[in-house]
C-alpha cells in the first residue's frame, strides 16, 4: 500500500498503515489470490459518519481490472445493511479514484482543505439512499 499512490503523496507511513488496519474498531476485508493479498477495504461503522469507507487498496499492478469496484460494491452492500449512507474521501489529486466514484453515485458533499497533506484537499464523498429518520434495516 505505501509503496504507491495516492499513499506516496500523502506521505503514509508503513507504522501508521500499520495501526489503521490494526484497528479493532474496524472491519478490514481482503480479496485474496492464494496466499496473495490483492485488494482490501477498511471500513469503520462507528460515530457520525457511520458507513465510512477509510481505506481502498487494489494492488498496482491489478488496478483498472475492476476489483476496485468490485470491493467498493461488497462494501455497500455491507454499509446499506446498518446505515442509509456510505461516505468516503478522495484526494484532490486522485482523478482516476474519483472518476470511479462519481461513475458509482458518489457526490461530494465536503472539502476538507489541506488535511492531509499541505499540498492537497480531501474531498468527502456520500452515496445514499435517504435520511437516517426513513432507514429500515433490512429483516435478519
Amino acid at each position: 500500500m505505501v509503496t504507491s499512490e495516492p499513499w506516496l503523496t500523502l506521505r503514509r507511513s508503513y507504522d501508521s498503515a500499520l495501526r489503521a488496519l490494526q484497528d479493532p474498531g474496524k472491519e478490514l476485508h481482503a480479496v485474496l489470490n492464494g496466499d496473495e493479498v490483492c485488494g482490501f477495504i477498511l471500513l469503520d461503522l462507528r460515530g457520525l459518519l457511520a458507513g465510512y469507507i477509510q481505506t481502498i487498496c487494489v494492488r498496482s499492478d491489478l488496478r483498472g481490472h475492476g476489483l476496485g469496484t468490485a470491493l467498493i460494491t461488497w462494501a455497500e452492500q455491507r454499509i446499506f445493511q446498518e446505515s442509509p449512507n456510505v461516505f468516503l474521501c478522495v484526494s484532490s489529486f486522485n482523478d482516476g479514484a474519483r472518476r470511479l466514484y462519481v461513475r458509482m453515485g458518489y457526490e461530494v458533499v465536503g472539502r476538507l482543505a489541506r488535511f492531509v497533506v499541505g499540498q492537497h484537499d480531501e474531498l468527502l464523498l456520500r452515496k445514499t439512499r435517504g435520511p437516517w429518520a426513513e432507514f429500515q434495516p433490512p429483516p435478519a
